[in-house]
C-alpha cells in the first residue's frame, strides 16, 4: 500500500442499531472498491469484519474491526463497530478514531435507540455525521417514512443526497441530487444512467422530488453567504458548489447528508463510494486534537505530517498467537516501524516493531503511517488511550471515556489450581476491553467480573476458554450481610478442663453493647486483678476471632463493643488459650441475649433516564425497596435519579433498566453503608447464607 497523506485519507466509523446492516454495508463497500473478490454474508459467517469465532457463532459484531482499502487515490479506514448495547465499548473506540461517523438506518425498521446513541456520541465528540439508509430493496422498506423520522428526530441538518425511486414496492432507480442524474442497477450491481423519473412512476414523486431538491439546495446555501445569495436569486448551484457546500457543512456540523443503498445487491454502493471520496472530510479537514504538554499546557494538534510524531492507541486486541495488537491513530508526523518513541501516559520509552494495515484479520505489513492514518503495532506495552509521541514534543491526548461496567457476576475456576490462569486471562481481556472490570469484593472476598450486560460476560467467558484455556463458571455474587446487636447484655464465659497434669482455666465476664464501628471495639475495666493484664490480649484475640461469625447466619459481626469487666484465674492452670476460649464462650452466650439482627448493604445509585421513563424507573426502584433522594436534570430530555437501594435487590436492575428505557438508561451503583434488614426477610437470608456456605 502506497504512502497516503492527511488530505487523501478517510477514517469512517460505521455505527448504528444492531441489525441495521453495518457489517453488510462494509462488505459491499469492500467488494465494490475491489478490496475483496466476493460478497460475504453475516448469516454465513463469511464477512471480512466479523471474523472472531464468537461473532461467527452469534452472527453479530462484538468488537470493532478495521478494514482499510484504496479507492481512486484515497485510502479509506473503515471501522465496523458493534450495535449491541452490551458491546458499546467498540462504538466508543471507533468514534474516537473516526473522522466521520456513518450511521446506518434500516429502511424497514427505521430510527432506533442505537441510531440515537451513535448520533449523540458523534455529536459529543464533535465528529461529522452521515446517514446511510440500508435495505431499501426490502419489500417492507419505506424510505420516505424513515427520512421523515430522521428529520423529526435530528432536525434540519438532515439533508438527502441520494434517494430511491420506488414503484409497486420495488426500487426502480436511484437519484443523485448532486449530479441530478438517475441510475438503474443490473443484477450484478452495475449502474446504468437512466432518465430522471417523472410523475408517471408515482403521483407523489413529483412534489416529493421538488421538496427534496429545495431542502437540499437550502442546506447547501446555509454554508456560505455567496451561495445563500445565489439561492435567493433562484440560480441553480453547480456540482462543484454543491460538493463544496456539503463538505463544508459536514465539517461544521450543520449538514448531515443522507444516502441510501442495498448492501445485498450492492445497488447504490458505488454512489456511496463517490460520496465518501467527495463529501467526507479528510483528517486535514477535521478539527485539531486537544492535547496536554509536559508542562500542563493545553494545545491543539493539527494533522500535519511535518510536525513531530504523536499518536494514540484507541483499541487493543489480546491475541494469544500474535501477542498484543495495538490499533493506533496517528495525529501528527509519521509513525515509523522499528522506531523508538515515548509513551506520554506512562513516561516509559515505547519501541515500535512491525506495523500493519488490516483488512479484517488479514495483515499487510507497512513501514510507516502518516498523520491521519491508522495502523496496527504488535507487542508494544502501550494500552488503550495511551499517547505515543516523539521525544522532541511530549503530548498527552485525553483518554477515551468508556461506559462504566454495571453488571457483575462472581467468577470461579472450574478446575482447582486454575485460579492463576483465570486471573492472567481476565487481565488480558481487560487490556482489550475497557468496559470490563475484575476486582475482589472486599466484603465477600469473591472475584467479581463486571461488564455491560449478560451477553458481554458470556462472551468474555467464551474468550477466556478459547483464547487462554481458562474454563470458568459465573454465579450471582454473594451479598455481604453483617450481624449486630440491639441491646446491652452481660455474659459469662468459663472454660475449665482437667487433663491429669496441668489443667486449663479461664473465666471472664464481658459486657456487650451496640456501638458505631466497622467491627469490634474492645475495652477492659477489670478491678482488683480479677483477670491479670497479661491475659487481656488473649481475651481480645478470642473476641476478634469470634466476630468473624455471628450467631444468626454466621455473617461477620459489626458495631459491637465488648468490655471485659470481671473474671477469675488459676495461678497454675490459667493460660492464654484458656482465656481466649472463655472469651469466645462469653461471646456466643452474650450475642444470643443481645437481640441480634442482620444488616444488609445499601448502595448509592445514580441512574440517568429519559424524562418519559422517570416514573417507571422510580416505580421499579420502589419495588426494590429503594428510596429516591432527589432528581436532577442532566441535559435536555434526560433526568438523573439519585436513590439509596439495598444491594440484594439490584442484580437484575441492568436488564430491567434496559427494558424500561429501551437501552437509553445508564447508572452507577456504589456501596454506601449498612442498614437493618427488614424482619420478614431475616429467615430467607439465614437460609440463603447457610446454603451458600454448604
Amino acid at each position: 500500500m502506497k504512502h497516503y497523506g492527511a488530505e487523501n485519507i478517510k477514517n469512517i466509523a460505521l455505527t448504528g442499531h444492531a441489525g441495521s446492516g453495518k457489517t453488510s454495508l462494509a462488505e459491499a463497500l469492500l467488494f465494490k472498491a475491489g478490496a475483496t473478490d466476493r460478497l460475504g454474508k453475516t448469516a454465513d459467517g463469511t464477512t471480512v469484519c466479523d471474523f472472531d469465532p464468537e461473532e461467527v457463532k452469534r452472527k453479530a459484531s462484538l468488537g470493532t474491526a478495521l478494514a482499510s482499502f484504496e479507492y481512486n487515490d484515497i485510502k479509506v479506514n473503515l471501522l465496523d463497530t458493534p450495535g449491541l448495547f452490551d458491546f458499546a465499548g467498540g462504538m466508543y473506540e471507533g468514534i474516537a478514531a473516526a473522522g466521520t461517523v456513518m450511521i446506518t438506518v434500516s429502511a424497514k425498521s427505521g430510527v432506533k435507540v442505537g441510531t440515537e446513541k451513535a448520533y449523540e456520541l458523534a455529536e459529543e465528540n464533535g465528529k461529522p455525521r452521515m446517514f446511510v439508509i440500508t435495505k431499501v430493496d426490502d419489500p417492507d422498506a419505506n424510505y420516505f417514512n424513515v427520512l421523515t423520522e430522521l428529520k423529526t428526530k435530528f432536525g434540519p441538518t438532515v439533508c438527502p443526497v441520494v434517494f430511491p425511486v420506488i414503484k409497486d414496492h420495488q426500487v426502480v432507480s436511484f437519484v443523485n441530487l448532486i449530479e441530478m442524474k438517475a441510475y438503474t442497477y443490473d443484477a450484478n450491481g452495475n449502474a446504468v444512467e437512466t432518465e430522471m423519473p417523472t410523475a408517471d412512476v408515482s403521483e407523489k414523486l413529483e412534489y416529493r422530488m421538488d421538496g427534496l431538491v429545495a431542502a437540499f439546495s437550502e442546506a447547501v446555501a446555509e454554508t456560505d453567504e455567496a451561495l445563500m445569495e445565489k439561492f435567493f436569486e433562484g440560480e441553480a448551484f453547480t456540482q462543484k458548489e454543491l460538493v463544496h457546500g456539503i463538505h463544508k457543512g459536514m465539517n461544521e456540523g450543520i449538514i448531515t447528508p443522507v444516502v441510501c443503498c442495498s448492501a445485498a445487491t450492492t445497488a447504490g454502493v458505488d454512489m456511496l463510494l463517490k460520496e465518501i471520496e467527495l463529501l467526507l472530510p479528510a483528517p486535514c479537514d477535521n478539527k485539531p486534537v486537544t492535547a496536554e504538554t509536559a508542562s500542563g499546557d493545553v494545545v491543539e494538534v493539527e494533522y500535519k505530517e511535518s510536525d513531530p510524531m504523536s499518536a494514540y492507541v484507541f483499541k487493543t486486541v489480546a491475541d494469544p498467537f500474535v501477542g498484543k495488537m495495538s490499533y493506533i491513530k496517528v495525529i501528527s508526523g509519521v509513525l515509523k516501524a522499528n522506531a523508538e518513541y515515548i509513551n506520554a501516559t506512562t513516561g516509559a520509552p515505547e519501541k515500535i516493531g512491525k506495523l500493519f494495515t488490516m483488512l479484517g484479520k488479514k495483515q499487510t505489513e507497512i513501514t510507516e503511517a502518516a498523520a491521519g492514518d491508522i495502523a496496527v503495532a504488535v507487542k508494544i506495552s502501550a494500552n488503550t488511550s495511551d499517547t505515543i509521541c516523539d521525544a522532541s514534543r511530549i503530548l498527552k491526548i485525553p483518554a477515551i471515556e468508556f461506559p462504566k461496567p454495571c453488571y457483575g457476576m462472581a467468577v470461579h475456576a472450574k478446575s482447582q489450581g486454575d485460579e492463576s490462569k483465570v486471573g492472567a486471562g481476565v487481565q488480558r481481556l481487560i487490556e482489550e476491553d475497557k468496559t470490563l472490570s475484575y476486582d475482589m469484593d472486599p466484603l465477600t472476598k469473591e472475584q467479581i467480573l463486571k461488564g455491560l450486560g449478560e451477553q458481554h460476560l458470556e462472551n468474555a467467558v467464551a474468550k477466556l476458554k478459547s483464547k487462554f484455556g481458562a474454563d470458568v463458571v459465573l454465579t450471582e455474587p454473594k451479598i455481604a450481610y453483617r450481624e449486630t446487636i440491639r441491646k446491652k447484655v452481660k455474659a459469662e464465659g468459663k472454660y475449665k478442663k482437667q487433663t491429669g497434669g496441668h489443667g486449663q482455666y479461664g473465666h471472664v465476664w464481658i459486657e456487650f453493647e451496640p456501638c458505631v464501628s466497622d467491627g469490634l471495639v474492645f475495652e477492659e475495666k477489670v478491678f482488683g486483678g480479677a483477670v491479670p493484664k497479661n491475659f487481656f490480649p488473649a481475651v481480645e484475640k478470642g473476641l476478634q476471632d469470634s466476630v468473624k461469625k455471628g450467631v444468626l447466619a454466621g455473617c461477620p459481626v459489626t458495631g459491637l463493643k465488648a468490655i471485659l469487666v470481671d473474671g477469675s484465674y488459676h495461678p497454675v492452670d490459667s493460660s492464654e488459650m484458656a482465656f481466649k476460649t472463655a472469651a469466645s464462650l462469653a461471646y456466643k452466650e452474650g450475642l444470643k441475649q443481645a437481640d441480634p439482627t442482620i444488616l444488609e448493604p445499601i448502595g448509592k445509585l445514580f441512574v440517568k433516564v429519559p424524562d418519559e421513563n422517570t416514573g417507571d424507573v422510580m416505580g421499579d426502584l420502589n419495588k426494590r425497596r429503594g428510596r429516591v433522594i432527589g432528581m436532577n436534570p442532566v441535559k435536555k430530555g434526560v433526568t438523573e435519579i439519585e436513590a439509596e437501594v439495598p444491594l440484594r435487590e439490584m442484580q437484575s436492575f441492568t436488564t430491567q433498566l434496559r427494558q424500561i428505557t429501551r437501552g437509553k438508561g445508564s447508572f452507577t451503583l456504589d456501596f454506601l453503608r449498612y442498614e437493618q434488614l427488614p424482619g420478614n426477610l431475616v429467615s430467607e437470608v439465614i437460609l440463603s447464607v447457610d446454603n451458600s456456605n454448604e
